[in-house]
C-alpha cells in the first residue's frame, strides 16, 4: 500500500510540474534593443550581443555583414541595421562555422551573397539549421584570399592556416585599416580549439603569426570574435600566448606526463595579466594537442 502511494504522489507532483511549466511564458524573442552598437568609423559598426560580433560595413550601394550570430539574431541583426542605414544588405561574410557566427543567415533575404573560405561552406552545408531550405549557405568561397569591391568599399579575405578551425577567415577593411578576426582571434584568453571543425593547437601560432606579419602595417583595430576591439601590438602578444602554451604542452608531453597532469599543474604565466581565468576548455585543448603533437 506504501509503495502504491508514493508511486501515485510521485505521478501527482510530476503531472504539476510539466502543467507549471507549461503555464511558464515562453523566453521573449531576441530583440535588435539588446544589441550594443559601437562605432568604429563614419560607415563601421561592431553589433555585439546575442553570439559573435557583427561588423557593419556600409558601402557606396550596399551593406556588407560579417557574421549573423546565434539562432534567431538575424531579424534583430536586420532591424539595427536599418537603424544605422538605409541601403540594402548586399553580402555576408562568415568568418567561420559556428552557429553563433553563422545562424542570423537564414533570416536574410535569400539573394544576398555569401561568401566563406571553403572549408567553412563545407562545414555549413552539415548543420541543421541550413538544411531545411539551404537559405543562408555560401555562395562563394576562396581559399588563400579574395578581393570584394575596390576603393573605399574593398575588402580583402584572407586565409593564414588553421587554428580555431580549418576555415578561419580574416576580413580586412583596407581604407579603414580594420580587420575582424572572427574566433581564431576571440579575445584574450585559452583559445577554443574546435578539433571536430580541423582546429590546431598546433598551428594557431603560425596562423596568428602570419596573420599578424601580413595585416601589421596596413590595420590599426583588430574586431575580435567576442571581446573589445583590439590593435596588432594586441595580436602580437596572443601569438606569444599560444606559442607560450604549446611549448608548455610540448614539454609536458615529452617529460612523460599526463593530460590531467599538465591541466592540474599549469597556469597562466604572469606576463598574461588581463587574459581570462582557466577556462574547462583546456582540458579539451590539452588532449587534442597531445593526438597533434609527435
Amino acid at each position: 500500500m506504501r509503495r502504491e502511494f508514493i508511486l501515485g504522489a510521485l505521478i501527482v507532483v510530476g503531472g504539476l510540474a510539466i502543467a507549471a511549466a507549461a503555464q511558464q511564458p515562453p523566453a521573449p524573442a531576441p530583440s535588435a534593443s539588446a544589441l550594443e552598437v559601437n562605432k568604429l568609423k563614419d560607415n563601421l559598426f561592431v553589433l555585439s550581443g546575442g553570439g559573435g560580433n557583427t561588423s557593419v560595413f556600409v558601402q557606396a550601394n550596399g551593406v556588407t555583414v560579417v557574421d549573423t550570430k546565434n539562432p534567431g539574431w538575424g531579424q534583430p541583426v536586420l532591424t539595427k541595421i536599418r537603424e544605422l542605414t538605409n541601403k540594402p544588405v548586399t553580402t555576408i561574410i562568415n568568418t567561420h562555422t559556428h552557429g553563433d557566427h553563422v545562424s542570423g543567415n537564414v533570416d536574410f533575404p535569400a539573394t544576398i551573397d555569401v561568401v566563406v573560405h571553403e572549408k567553412t561552406a563545407a562545414h555549413m552545408k552539415e548543420m541543421p539549421i541550413f538544411a531545411k531550405t539551404g537559405v543562408g549557405l555560401p555562395k562563394r568561397t576562396f581559399g588563400d584570399s579574395m578581393t570584394l569591391g575596390s576603393g573605399n568599399d574593398r575588402i580583402d579575405l584572407h586565409y593564414f592556416g588553421r587554428g580555431h578551425t580549418d576555415g578561419d577567415a580574416w576580413v580586412l577593411f583596407p581604407a579603414l585599416r580594420v580587420m575582424a578576426a572572427g574566433d581564431i582571434f576571440s579575445g584574450k584568453n585559452v583559445p577554443f580549439l574546435d578539433y571536430a571543425n580541423g582546429g590546431s593547437g598546433v598551428d594557431i601560432p603560425d596562423s596568428l603569426m602570419k596573420a599578424y606579419t601580413a595585416t601589421a602595417k596596413s590595420v590599426d583595430s583588430i574586431i575580435t570574435g567576442h571581446s573589445t576591439v583590439m590593435t596588432p601590438a594586441d595580436l602580437r602578444e596572443y601569438v606569444d600566448f599560444n606559442r607560450d602554451m604549446l611549448n608548455a604542452v610540448r614539454e609536458a608531453k615529452k617529460s612523460g606526463k599526463t593530460v590531467d597532469e599538465f591541466v592540474k599543474g599549469w597556469t597562466l604565466p604572469a606576463k598574461y595579466k588581463g587574459y581570462a581565468p582557466m577556462s574547462p576548455r583546456l582540458q579539451a585543448n590539452v588532449e587534442g594537442m597531445y593526438k597533434e603533437i609527435r
